[in-house]
């Protein structure tokens, strides 16, 4: 698959609420696979809250497609508010100044995934590189899982450090957080 075969879209909550079938299909794929080995249920899980989440005014979606509308890559996020938890599901408490939220200075990476026949094209890139053009903050947060290797190396290649280890949801295995300052 040629690179210039793949477009790259920025999409607001709403539309892309009405992606959510796109955005449903690379989430399954890619996170049903080692490490994540997430279950359709998961999936469920998490396509209840990407509904709520797609509502918010700030959202902001990207999602990659081949030809033909084949959907290969997806990313979203929005800006964190004043009471996040993010902090609060480290395993050890940060520096405060790192911890310190004003509703505006992180943009929060919920997701970014690429179907497998799609990797190492410079999707993820592509559509990290789109949805950070439109974000209006400090810094960019995510949870990475450590045993995805390429995932983290990525990351840690477009910028990222890790900031910790937290527990994303009850159960969860340790996870990095990863923080790229934007200023």
């Amino acid at each position: 698959m040629n690179r210039s075969q793949i477009s790259v879209e920025r999409l607001d909550g709403s539309a892309a609420a009405k992606e959510e079938g796109a955005f449903r299909l690379v989430y399954a794929e890619v996170f049903a696979e080692p490490p994540y080995a997430e279950t359709e249920a998961a999936a469920s899980a998490a396509f209840r809250r990407f509904r709520a989440q797609t509502r918010k005014s700030t959202f902001l979606g990207c999602l990659a497609t081949a030809e033909g509308g084949q959907p290969v890559g997806m990313a979203y996020g929005y800006p964190l508010g004043l009471q996040t938890g993010w902090w609060d599901q480290l395993t050890e408490p940060g520096p405060e100044e790192m911890r310190r939220e004003d509703g505006r200075r992180p943009f929060g990476l919920m997701e970014l995934a690429v179907r497998a026949a799609w990797r190492r094209q410079g999707v993820a890139r592509r559509r990290h590189e789109t949805l950070l053009a439109a974000v209006d903050a400090e810094r960019v947060l995510l949870n990475a899982h450590p045993d995805s290797n390429a995932a983290v190396a990525a990351y840690r290649a477009w910028g990222y450090r890790k900031v910790g280890d937290a527990h994303p949801w009850a159960g969860a295995p340790p996870h990095d957080v990863m923080l790229l300052d934007l200023g």
